[in-house]
């Protein structure tokens, strides 16, 4: 694999590790800022909304500027969001600066898997872009409890600043690693957003939305899961978590490299292993060992689903391939939200521990369904208009 793929990963790892600190190190923010736990969670949720909307404005407005160029924008724009934080001197200003490393976050995985798909050969596109959410998935395994321990020992703030260097790091490996790419053929917003116009374009962005939503409502309430109903205590989180990223890793890798082979059948096959492993969570959940084979298995088949999907959106939106990965990735995002809110709701309604899970496996069949519907809609034969039937006068 090219020595840029590797720049790619190392940045998405820096993007990763921003998102999923924060949740580690709540108390200590709203002990500083002197806000309550739920409006220092704001952080997370205002993150994610920057994610879903921004991603897709700057990924349009950077349409005419070429690749490597709007890559290296969004790493600057990475590393001013966190050092905005880690000097913010105020909630509203740390706020400030969540958004603006998330507008990073939207865009950077839309173009840099366009851009990792270019790469390499067509045969190999989707272990490309699984190279490149490989970084996301070992901000799970690595960043996110690196983070969170700096955080502790020396305060949150230097955790930004740890972050900040690793986007300093990843702007000099994408400036010197990753070739220079043509600048798009002229196009226009509105030439763009026309392939929008594609139903398959948007059932590949339900494909992300449904998949991912499916494994992160489980996964939102992984802690009161693992301690409550499978009898861990809170010490043996962190071990477990690290399982669920190393689920994670090896799912994105194998499903790149069978996505590469049979796209459809790929997304299938993990959408339904996704609803049958959390189904089986929802029983495994009450005994130790099963549960934290189960919870590795669920972060596998979950991720296994993106680099195909990812591959999908930029197929079915050959005017705006990288526009549609945005929006495919700030679709996943969404259904994290939804995924969340809804297992939370359940959890609320007094269902249990185990509800969000069957949220998850609900939203892991309609996924299965949209693929199966995506894929009917391959097979169908291209209608030719009927040619009107000469008509031969009398002689």
């Amino acid at each position: 694999m090219p020595l840029a793929l590797f720049a790619l990963m190392i940045s998405a790892f820096g993007i990763g590790t921003t998102e999923f600190v924060v949740s580690g190190l709540l108390p200590e923010i709203a002990d500083e800022m002197k806000v309550g736990l739920p409006t220092a969670g704001l952080l997370i949720s205002g993150y994610a909304l920057g994610v879903v909307i921004g991603g897709p404005i700057a990924t349009a407005a950077g349409t005419r500027l070429p690749r490597k160029n709007m890559l290296i924008v969004l790493m600057v724009l990475f590393i001013a969001g966190n050092m905005i934080a880690a000097v913010g001197v105020s909630y509203g200003l740390l706020m400030t600066g969540r958004i603006v490393a998330a507008v990073c976050h939207g865009a950077f995985f839309g173009v840099a898997s366009v851009v990792a798909a270019d790469l390499v050969d067509e045969s190999k596109r989707s272990r490309a872009i699984s190279m490149v959410f490989t970084g996301l998935t070992v901000a799970n395994v690595v960043g996110s409890p690196l983070g969170t321990w700096v955080g502790q020992g020396y305060g949150w703030r230097a955790t930004f600043w740890m972050i900040t260097v690793f986007g300093l790091v990843s702007l000099a490996g994408i400036v010197f690693l990753v070739p220079r790419q043509p600048r798009p053929e002229e196009t226009s917003l509105r030439r763009e957003l026309a392939e929008f116009k594609s139903l398959q374009v948007w059932l590949a962005v339900a494909i992300a939305g449904l998949s991912i939503g499916a494994l992160f409502a489980a996964y939102s309430y992984v802690a009161p899961l693992m301690t409550e109903v499978a009898g861990y205590s809170p010490a043996a989180l962190t071990p477990l978590l690290v399982l669920f990223g190393v689920g994670l890793v090896i799912g994105n890798l194998l499903g790149g490299r069978f996505a590469d082979r049979a796209q459809v059948p790929t997304l299938l096959v993990t959408t339904a292993l996704l609803a049958v492993v959390l189904v089986a969570f929802t029983f495994t959940a009450h005994f130790q060992i099963a549960a934290a084979v189960t919870l590795m298995l669920v972060g596998g088949a979950g991720f296994a689903t993106v680099p195909g999907f990812m591959t999908r959106a930029i197929d079915k939106a050959k005017g705006a391939p990288t526009l549609a990965s945005a929006v495919a990735s700030s679709g996943a995002n969404l259904g994290i939200s939804i995924g969340a809110y809804v297992g939370g709701l359940t959890i609320g309604a007094g269902l249990g521990y185990t509800s969000p899970v069957w949220v998850g496996a609900a939203m892991a069949v309609l996924a299965f369904g949209v693929t199966a519907w995506s894929g009917a809609l391959d097979r169908r034969p291209n209608r030719v208009a009927p040619q009107p039937v000469p008509v031969h006068e009398p002689a």
